[in-house]
């Protein structure tokens, strides 16, 4: 096991404090310990480490930034390994963190409470540092869960209309294709947004969003 140049972000002091503790007495070198995300990419700029250990929630937003970070970091160095350590799983930026496994970094993304040994993080730390990918199975599982079970939730016309507006069918001749009235396909239309929990908003165009949903499920 090579010793490896570390940043860990953790917004929790005595859990940043003890993990820095943990990694030095297994060899490592932690160059910056942070507890927030915009320190996180200052200290990645300035030490340029081997690897990150990174929290998903944490300040200055508290939500996942995170996630986020390592995300901008992974485009921003292709190089940095990045292992991803959580209390949940963020949907946010976790299934674009975990896509960009195929860059040839490492990547991981482990469940604090599943840790159920100090040599099992170890051995996952190497692993990513070295180029592999190591993802807990309950977060994979949580994300293809995640991710199908809007669709999922589609009654059969419901989908079919779907399907029809992801070949750029109007209302109108989604009424004529099925025999319906555009009533009919409005009130299905309307069922689907709130199925897909795509509420209204002035910057996004809901029917391009349930299409996405549709394509992606």
């Amino acid at each position: 096991m090579r010793q490896l140049r570390l940043v860990i972000a953790e917004d929790s002091v005595l859990l940043r404090e003890g993990l820095a503790g943990l990694l030095e007495r297994f060899g490592h070198q932690v160059l910056a310990a942070v507890g927030d995300a915009t320190a996180l990419v200052a200290a990645v700029a300035e030490h340029r480490p081997d690897a990150i250990v990174v929290d998903v929630r944490m300040p200055p937003d508290n939500t996942d930034d995170g996630l986020r970070a390592a995300y901008a970091l992974r485009s921003a160095y292709p190089g940095l390994a990045v292992l991803v350590l959580s209390q949940y799983v963020s949907q946010g930026y976790a299934s674009e963190l975990i896509g960009s496994g195929a860059s040839g970094a490492g990547l991981g993304y482990l469940l604090k409470d599943r840790i159920g040994l100090v040599e099992e993080f170890i051995a996952a730390l190497d692993d990513v540092a070295g180029g592999g990918t190591v993802v807990d199975p309950e977060v994979v599982r949580q994300l293809l869960t995640r991710r199908r079970a809007p669709v999922q939730r589609l009654s059969p016309k419901e989908r079919e209309v779907l399907r029809l507006i992801a070949e750029g069918r109007s209302n109108a001749a989604i009424a004529r294709r099925l025999i319906v009235t555009e009533a009919t396909v409005a009130k299905r239309i309307a069922a689907i947004f709130t199925k897909l929990d795509l509420a209204q908003a002035p910057d996004d165009h809901r029917r391009v969003l349930a299409v996405l949903a549709y394509l992606n499920s």
